[in-house]
C-alpha cells in the first residue's frame, strides 16, 4: 500500500511500508511541485534514519535541487534553518513511533508546513510517470554552524541567563534532541542533568521521552531539580513535570503560556487548541477572558487556524506546543526553555502555577492498535457513542479518532470521577477491538 500524508508527513514501516524507492520519488516530486531550488534535510536517530535522508536527498537532487545536509536535527531546527535560509525543509522523522517506523515531514520554503492543497498536488504527481531530470548538489558542510544558529535562537526568544540558577532534568529520548537541548538548557544558565541521550538507532523512544515522563519524573525527585523536560523522538513536543515529578501536560503547558503572555500584553488574541483538550482548558481560559478556538487533532490544522486568526500561541495535549511568534511548527525545546523562564521569573514551583492554571476534569484515553487504519470509527460506533455520552451525563464526552500516523484508534473519554472515565473507556475498547480487529 503505498503511503499517504497522514497528519503529519508519510510514516510507515521502515523499508516495508515506507519504502526507499517511494522516498526518492517523493523528494523529487516535491522538488518539482513546489518549485523549490534549497531543501535543508535533516534526521532523527533512527538506525533507518541515513538511508531514507539519502534517498529523499537522491531525488531531491535529482529533481535540480541542492540539498543542505544537517544530519541528526530536530525537527524544528529543521523548520528553524529553512526559515533562516529561505529555503524548503525535510525531517526524515517517525516522531514518537518506535524505531522501526519511519517517516518525512516537509516544510514549504520559509519553514512552514505543507498545506492541504500541497500535499494533495504531491500525491497527484506521485502517481504520475516520472518526468525530467535535473542536476542539483548535497552540502554537508555546514551542520555545526546551523545547529549553533538554531540554539542561539532558542537562546535569544526566552533571554539570557533566564534559567540561571535553576537545575532541570531534561530527557532526550534518545532523540534527536540528545545534543542540542542540553546545550541549550545550559547555555541558558541552568545545571542540567541529562538522561536518555545515547542514541543506538533502536532505543529512540524506548521507555523514555515524552511517552514515558515517568523517569524523568524519578530523575527529578532524585536529583532535587525545579522541573524536568521530556521530548520526543523529533523534539517538536514536549511534557514537563513539576519538582514532586509530577506530570505536566500538554493542555496545562498551553494554559500557562496563554496566561502568562495575557498577563504580559503579548497574547496578541486568544488561543488554539484541538479537540482531545481537556474541558477544564476551556473553563480556565473562559474565566481569564481568553478566547479559545478548536481544531481537528493535528498541528498542521492549529498552525492553519492560528494564521487564520492572527493568533501566536497554540498546541496540543500532546505536548506540540506552537510559539509563533518564535517558531513556524512545534518546537519542544522552545516551549520548554520559555516554560521553565517562566517559573524562573515568577518565582515559584511548577507545581502551584499549574494547578492555579486550570483544573482538568477526569480524562481516559486508550489506544487499541488494529489490524488497518480506518477513517472515521465516530461514524461506525455512533450508536455506542451516543449511549456511552447518555451514561456520562452533562459533563461527560467521548472522542473516538483514527490515528493519523499508526493503525489505531485513540479512544478518549472524559467524565465526572477518573473511575468512571476509565470503565468508559475501556468499555468502548473493547468494542472497537472487536468491531475493527485489533493487534493484540
Amino acid at each position: 500500500m503505498t503511503p499517504t500524508f497522514g497528519t503529519d508527513g508519510v510514516r510507515g514501516a521502515a523499508f516495508s511500508e515506507l519504502t526507499l524507492d517511494y522516498v526518492e520519488r517523493l523528494g523529487r516530486v516535491a522538488v518539482e511541485v513546489l518549485a523549490l531550488t534549497d531543501v535543508v534535510v535533516g534526521r532523527d536517530t533512527r538506525e533507518s534514519g541515513p538511508a531514507f535522508a539519502e534517498a529523499i536527498a537522491a531525488g531531491a537532487v535529482a529533481a535540480g535541487a541542492r540539498v543542505i545536509d544537517i544530519g541528526v536535527a530536530p525537527t524544528p531546527a529543521i523548520a528553524f534553518v529553512a526559515q533562516h535560509l529561505g529555503s524548503a525543509g525535510v525531517s526524515i522523522t517517525a516522531s514518537h513511533n518506535p524505531h522501526h517506523d519511519n517517516g518525512v515531514k516537509i516544510f514549504s520554503v520559509g519553514g512552514t508546513k505543507l498545506s492541504d492543497a500541497q500535499q494533495e498536488s504531491i500525491e497527484r504527481v506521485l502517481q504520475e510517470p516520472s518526468t525530467g531530470a535535473g542536476s542539483g548538489v548535497v552540502d554537508d558542510s555546514r551542520r555545526g554552524q546551523l545547529l549553533a544558529a538554531y540554539v542561539a535562537h532558542v537562546c535569544a526568544a526566552v533571554g539570557d541567563g533566564a534559567l540561571r540558577g535553576m537545575t532541570i532534568v531534561v530527557d532526550c529520548a534518545n532523540g534527536a534532541t540528545s545534543e542540542v537541548a542540553p546545550e541549550a538548557i545550559a547555555a541558558l544558565g541552568a545545571t542540567v542533568i541529562v538522561i536518555n541521550d545515547e542514541p543506538n538507532g533502536r532505543n529512540i523512544n524506548d521507555m523514555c521521552g515524552a511517552t514515558h515522563p515517568e523517569l524523568v519524573g524519578e530523575a527529578v525527585r532524585l536529583h532535587g531539580a525545579q522541573l524536568g523536560l521530556a521530548f520526543d523522538g523529533d523534539g517538536d513536543r514536549v511534557i514537563a513535570v513539576d519538582h514532586q515529578g509530577e506530570v505536566v501536560d500538554g493542555d496545562h503547558l498551553i494554559a500557562l503560556a496563554a496566561l502568562d503572555a495575557k498577563e504580559r500584553g503579548q497574547l496578541g488574541g486568544g488561543v488554539v487548541v484541538t479537540v482531545m483538550t481537556n474541558a477544564g482548558f476551556h473553563r480556565a481560559m473562559r474565566e481569564a477572558g481568553i478566547e479559545v478556538v478548536t481544531t481537528p487533532v493535528g498541528d498542521r490544522n492549529v498552525l492553519a487556524a492560528m494564521e487564520e486568526r492572527g493568533f501566536v500561541l497554540g498546541g496540543e495535549q500532546s505536548g506540540h506546543i506552537i510559539h509563533a511568534r518564535h517558531a513556524t511548527t512545534g518546537d519542544g525545546l522552545l516551549a520548554g526553555a520559555i516554560l521553565a523562564a517562566m517559573v524562573q521569573r515568577k518565582n515559584r514551583t511548577l507545581r502551584e502555577l499549574a494547578r492555579e492554571a486550570m483544573t482538568s476534569l477526569p480524562q481516559a484515553l486508550v489506544n487499541v492498535r488494529i489490524a488497518q487504519r480506518v477513517q472515521d470509527p465516530m461514524n461506525v460506533m455512533e450508536t455506542d457513542v451516543l449511549a456511552a455520552e447518555r451514561k456520562l451525563g452533562s459533563l461527560g464526552r467521548v472522542l473516538l479518532r483514527a490515528s493519523g500516523t499508526e493503525p489505531m484508534v485513540r479512544v478518549m473519554v472524559e467524565a465526572e470521577t477518573q473511575s468512571l472515565a476509565d470503565e468508559t473507556a475501556k468499555s468502548l475498547a473493547d468494542i472497537v477491538a472487536e468491531r475493527f480487529g485489533a493487534v493484540r
